[in-house]
């Protein structure tokens, strides 16, 4: 027996696939498919705040720069406002990291909800629905793999 995906909820072998404790043997699956449904907007707009948390500082900084240029004050007061700017700006560095990683997990976790449907002893069956792109994906692979590889199911007899 071959284990191709195994996690506290769902495992994918060679012979079967057992999602939340539903055994469905592998000869007796037929097909397998995907749908996706309709794009998450609340998972869209967190990603624009993090876009518009990442350019706020350095819009900051320029902002800051061009006021210092502009309010023609003396030459340590306007190093002082450039200075404090370029600061501002140089704090997005150490946030941008932190932004970028949440920013990959959110597209690793994907943006609307994925189901896996089989072909189960000839009556549609949905394996699992998930928001998790990435989760989804082995899934849906490990049970491609498991039926490429397990026998033809026999013809029925009438």
């Amino acid at each position: 027996m071959v284990t191709y995906y195994d996690d506290r909820l769902v495992r994918v072998t060679s012979t079967a696939v057992t999602v939340e404790g539903r055994v469905y043997p592998m000869a007796e699956i037929s097909e397998i498919w995907h749908q996706h449904g309709t794009l998450s907007w609340r998972v869209l707009a967190g990603r624009g705040a993090i876009g518009a948390a990442m350019v706020a500082p350095l819009a900051a900084a320029v902002i800051g720069v061009a006021v210092a240029l502009w309010l023609d004050r003396s030459t340590t007061v306007t190093i002082a406002i450039i200075g404090a700017s370029v600061l501002v700006g140089l704090a997005v560095g150490p946030v941008a990291d932190f932004l970028f990683e949440y920013l990959d997990r959110s597209y690793a976790r994907g943006s609307r909800q994925r189901e896996v449907w089989i072909r189960w002893r000839d009556r549609p069956v949905q394996l699992l629905r998930t928001p998790d792109a990435l989760r989804f994906g082995q899934i849906y692979r490990a049970v491609q793999r498991a039926l490429e590889t397990s026998p033809p199911i026999p013809p029925r007899r009438r």
